[in-house]
């Protein structure tokens, strides 16, 4: 007899509580759940939406690029490669895209990939108000501006710049701008409003019940790019009929549902829960680097914070290697900088950071005429890793005198709150960004226009503009290297670690990994 744990939603209980109900559902033996062939994942929370980069975080990006596709992606190794895409020719003056489409790609609904889709879509993102996450990139407001998307023929788009842009493919293929993915007209309901994607990708939207869960179904008219699996290109096949993604904030409910059989995949599990699992027989234990970044942003234009020797003391106040060991249980390492320790541009410079000097942090709070207020710590218990970061800086804090107080909100609460900029100090985590330049980009730019950036010192801006224009790979690393140092002074965040994603799997699978990129990927999955 296997029992599965489900959450009874009639029943209205706490998050805790279902983890306990089990319902009988009769002699089942893995075979018989294997051959049902639905693979079940955990996610920790709701997306935010179906809209490829828009009202999006990490967790809406893992479902959504399982069902749209972009012009380009990135590699396992985080280099740019054609997705949809067959080959992509560029004009001599860096200001020119043509991409040649694949032959024989088709929507989930059947209709054959044009080039007009490709500029029909792309259109929907430059307008204003599709409230695309990444159009600041393309508008003018970042390092080029898109002044024409044109179908040369069926299989043919042209992007035309106003100017060169060396990451130009690699802003594409970002995740957080849902890859850019491109997806047919009937996606947007008579309405104009947006319905669901109806994209390229190996599974198709099939339902999403709010609050728990979204499920995908195999489209079996999915055309694989040849070769071998590789980061979000490569050979992709859906190996199992559907796959729903399960909501379940907590934990301990996971990791119960997991060991009853009642999910096959739990990916970036809690570190405390890692120890239960350890020398369990029906999972295995993936622990993968990431490029995700997690740390304190300070808001610079607060009336307190604004003083940059409070700032400072702050970033030497706090010992990074305890709160990094407290979060990962020491499986991460301490990286002060904005490049991942996963690129290879992460070098002896990037290794400096922010030394604990309690006496020189003390001494800085009384030159700034510090004395005692609230500073308040926005947080969240939807993403423990943010929560223990902010208990453990405020407890580290304390032993210089900085007053901080928690403020702990829902997830979806505090994600706009970071959008806005309102916050004092916000324990956060930034999705994986394989590029150094946008890995800056992430938080650096004019807060006037894009209030969730952090740090909009004008040189800075100028430098990560630069980092993106010129593709000689000594003149990048020197202008991360001005930029770390420039980060470590100004203090306008304090990173902490790139996020080790600790992934529980079920024995009974086959083919699941991990990468640097953080997104799970469903693809080429199966039962055993």
């Amino acid at each position: 007899m296997i029992t599965f744990t489900r959450r009874l939603i009639s029943n209205n209980l706490p998050l805790k509580s279902w983890a306990l109900v089990v319902i009988s559902l009769g002699t089942l033996s893995p075979t018989a759940i294997a051959q049902n062939n639905q693979l079940r994942v955990r996610l920790v929370a709701d997306i935010r939406s179906t809209d490829p980069g828009v009202n999006r975080d990490a967790n809406t990006d893992a479902v959504v690029l399982h069902m749209v596709e972009g012009l380009v992606g990135i590699r396992e190794n985080t280099a740019i490669g054609p997705m949809l895409a067959e080959k992509i020719a560029t004009s001599s003056d860096g200001k020119t895209y043509d991409f040649k489409l694949r032959e024989g790609i088709i929507f989930h609904n059947g209709e054959p990939l044009t080039a007009e889709d490709v500029v029909w879509t792309w259109k929907r993102y430059l307008n204003p108000s599709s409230q695309w996450r990444c159009l600041s990139e393309f508008d003018g407001r970042g390092v080029a501006t898109i002044i024409g998307v044109e179908a040369i023929d069926k299989r043919t788009v042209s992007f035309k710049l106003d100017k060169p842009n060396a990451l130009f493919l690699t802003q594409m293929a970002r995740p957080d701008c849902g890859a850019s993915g491109i997806y047919h007209r009937s996606s947007i309901g008579t309405d104009g409003k947006w319905k669901e994607p109806v994209g390229t990708g190996p599974f198709r939207f099939a339902e999403w019940r709010r609050g728990q869960y979204i499920e995908l179904q195999k489209f079996e008219g999915y055309k694989s790019r040849p070769g071998l699996m590789d980061g979000l290109i490569g050979a992709k096949k859906a190996e199992v009929d559907r796959v729903r993604f399960m909501v379940i904030p907590d934990s301990a409910a996971a990791k119960a549902a997991l060991l009853s059989n009642s999910l096959e995949l739990v990916p970036d599990i809690a570190v405390s829960e890692l120890g239960d699992l350890n020398g369990q027989s029906a999972v295995k234990i993936e622990k993968v680097t990431t490029a995700a970044l997690s740390g304190l942003l300070l808001q610079t234009r607060d009336p307190l914070l604004k003083d940059v020797r409070i700032r400072q003391a702050i970033a030497l106040g706090i010992d990074s290697q305890t709160i990094v060991r407290g979060i990962t249980n020491a499986l991460a390492k301490v990286n002060n900088s904005a490049v991942p320790e996963t690129s290879p541009f992460y070098s002896a410079i990037q290794k400096t950071g922010f030394q604990t000097d309690v006496v020189k942090a003390k001494k800085l709070l009384q030159e700034a005429g510090y004395n005692g207020q609230v500073i308040k710590l926005t947080t969240n218990k939807r993403y423990h890793s943010m929560f223990d970061m902010a208990l453990l800086t405020q407890s580290l804090a304390a032993k210089v005198g900085i007053n901080i107080e928690l403020e702990v909100l829902d997830w979806a609460t505090q994600l706009d709150r970071y959008s806005k900029g309102d916050y004092q100090i916000m324990a956060f985590g930034y999705s994986a960004r394989l590029d150094p330049s946008l890995a800056f980009e992430m938080f650096t730019g004019p807060k006037d226009m894009q209030p969730r950036k952090t740090w909009d010192n004008p040189e800075a801006i100028r430098l990560v503009e630069v980092s993106m224009q010129t593709s000689d790979l000594k003149r990048r690393q020197e202008l991360f290297n001005a930029l770390h140092k420039q980060l470590l002074e100004d203090v306008p965040m304090i990173a902490l670690y790139n996020a080790i994603q600790i992934n529980a799997i079920s024995s009974r699978l086959n083919g699941f990994h991990g990468w640097p990129g953080e997104t799970p990927r469903l693809w080429n999955v199966q039962f055993r």
